[in-house]
C-alpha cells in the first residue's frame, strides 16, 4: 500500500531551479527538511524602492538570484519535493524544534474549538489562543497532554469568544491580548489542587532553583515543561535529585521522572527510596535558599 502521509508536490518546471537550504545555510541530505528557494526565469529583480523587502525575499546563490519561499520541504531520492509546512510557523524553544501547526491541529480536533493560534512568548513559553465559548483551560491541557510530547504543551491557554482578524480575514496576531500568567492554572494552585506537603515543598524549592523562578507557588500537578523547563534543565534537575537524595540511575532512572513530570509525582518517586539517617543528614546539610548542592 503506498504511503499517503507524504505526497510529493512535484519537480521544478523547465527553466526553473529549486534549491533546499537548511538552517545552517547548507544543502540537506535526502529526506531532511529545509527552506525552498526558487530560481530561474520567473524570479523578479526586486521590489521597486523597497530594498528592505527585496533583501528579505531574494538571495543570490552561486551568482544566480533565488526567491525565498518560506516553505519547508524535503527532497527524496527521486528529486521529488515534499511539502512540510511554513518556516515562520516552526520555532525553536529551549533547544527543541517545534512545529506550531502541529499543536494547532491537535487543538482543532476538539469539536468546540473553531479557530486557534499558538505562539512563542518571551522565548520561554508557548501560548495557545483558542476561540471557543464552551471549554475551560483544564480540558485543553488534558487534551494536549494526551496527544503531544511535554515540550509541545502550551504553558498558557487564552480562551476568547472571537480571535481578532485582519482585513484579509486571517487572525491578527498583533491584536491578540498579552497572556496573564497570574491566572494560569499551570503556574498557580487552584481549589482542586491540594496543598503541598512538607516533602513536596522541598521538591518545589529545588524546582524554583533549577527554573530560576520566583513563583510563590507552583502547582503540584504542573508539568515541568510548561513553566519554562526544557531538556537541559530537566537533566540538571535530575542530577540535583541524585546529589541530594543519594541514589543512582539504576535505582531511579531519569526516564521515570520524564514520564511523571510534576512536583507531586517526583515526590512520590523519591519517597520510594530507602530511608536512612545519612540521607536526612545530606538534605539538612544543604542550604537550599543559597542554592548549594555540595554534599560536603
Amino acid at each position: 500500500m503506498p504511503n499517503t502521509q507524504s505526497i510529493p508536490i512535484g519537480t521544478p518546471l523547465s527553466n526553473y531551479r529549486c534549491m533546499v537550504i537548511n538552517e545552517y545555510s547548507q544543502r540537506p541530505i535526502t529526506n531532511q527538511d529545509g527552506e525552498l528557494f526558487i530560481g530561474g526565469v520567473g524570479v523578479f529583480a526586486g521590489y521597486l524602492g523597497r530594498d528592505d523587502l527585496s533583501a528579505k525575499a531574494l538571495v543570490e546563490i552561486d551568482g544566480e538570484l533565488f526567491y525565498r519561499t518560506g516553505d519547508l520541504v524535503t527532497m527524496d531520492s527521486n528529486g521529488l519535493l515534499h511539502y512540510q509546512g511554513r518556516k515562520d510557523h516552526q520555532i525553536k524553544l529551549h533547544g527543541q524544534r517545534i512545529e506550531l501547526g502541529e499543536i494547532e491541529r491537535c487543538l482543532l480536533n476538539i469539536t468546540s474549538i473553531s479557530t486557534c493560534v499558538v505562539m512563542k512568548w518571551n522565548d520561554d513559553y508557548l501560548v495557545a489562543y483558542v476561540q471557543s465559548s464552551d471549554i475551560i483551560e483544564q480540558e485543553l491541557r488534558e487534551h494536549c497532554q494526551s496527544h503531544l510530547p511535554p515540550h509541545m504543551i502550551p504553558s498558557i491557554f487564552v480562551i476568547l469568544d472571537k480571535l481578532p482578524l485582519n482585513q484579509n480575514g486571517k487572525v491578527d496576531r498583533k491584536q491578540l491580548p498579552s497572556p496573564d500568567f497570574s491566572l494560569s492554572t499551570s503556574l498557580l494552585s487552584d481549589k482542586s489542587d491540594a496543598p503541598l506537603n512538607q516533602f513536596e515543598e522541598r521538591i518545589h524549592t529545588i524546582w524554583c532553583q533549577v527554573l530560576h523562578s520566583n513563583q510563590n507557588h507552583i502547582s503540584g500537578t504542573t508539568s515541568f515543561f510548561t513553566i519554562g523547563g526544557h531538556s537541559l534543565r530537566f537533566i540538571k534537575l535530575y542530577y540535583r535529585y541524585q546529589s541530594l537524595f543519594n541514589f543512582d540511575a539504576h535505582l531511579l532512572s531519569i526516564g521515570l521522572f520524564l514520564q511523571q513530570p510534576t512536583i507531586r509525582q517526583h515526590a512520590q518517586l523519591l519517597q520510594t527510596l530507602p530511608s536512612n539517617d545519612t540521607q536526612t543528614t545530606r538534605w539538612q546539610s544543604v542550604h537550599i535558599d543559597q542554592g548549594k548542592t555540595s554534599l560536603n
